[in-house]
């Protein structure tokens, strides 16, 4: 599953998240979601009212639990998204919130979170102008999959200081980026 938060056209984070796919995906078919052609609707007073009725009834055939559930049943997550304020865009953010489903993407066992997702591994691979510090984007994610989603490897492929270099320098920093990889795989 390739979870595609790049909003830019030409976006570096695309391009190394594609060579991603490539490496680990031969043989498989990608389903890939495009988040910025989806119309994802963050949580509202309405929409979680609706929400809990359908949680408390445990009726999870609603289409607002599709995302959760094919996140869920993903054998392999590739989640691309370009490091903005210290983070991610906001429709990843907004993605993740749509998907964090108790019955489908974790439950409670006691008062400790218990993932239900079958993925064994999630890339999340991001590219930056400028440095990455505090890269509460990863570390959110990462946390997520660990204590939520049940996913107990994810790997951070990251490209940084873009904007900084000379035109070939930026070339040369994505063919190391890319060239890495292949040991991750």
């Amino acid at each position: 599953m390739f979870v595609n938060g790049c909003v830019r056209e030409g976006s570096r984070t695309l391009d190394l998240a594609h060579h991603l796919l490539e490496l680990v995906s031969p043989g498989f078919q990608v389903e890939e979601l495009e988040l910025a052609t989806m119309n994802l609707q963050g949580h509202s007073r309405e929409s979680l009212v609706e929400r809990d009725k359908l949680l408390a009834a445990k009726d999870f055939t609603h289409p607002a639990f599709n995302l959760a559930k094919q996140f869920a049943s993903a054998d392999l997550i590739v989640m691309a998204a370009p490091y903005w304020d210290l983070a991610f865009p906001a429709l990843l953010k907004i993605y993740l919130e749509n998907i964090c489903v108790s019955g489908i993407t974790f439950d409670y066992e006691g008062d400790e979170p218990v993932g239900l997702c079958r993925g064994k591994r999630l890339y999340y691979v991001t590219t930056a102008g400028g440095p990455i510090f505090c890269d509460f984007g990863y570390s959110y994610v990462e946390a997520l999959c660990r204590h939520f989603f049940g996913i107990p490897e994810t790997l951070c492929i990251a490209a940084e200081k873009l904007d900084m270099l000379a035109p070939e320098q930026v070339e040369e920093e994505m063919q190391r980026v890319k060239f890495g990889m292949k040991a991750l795989v």
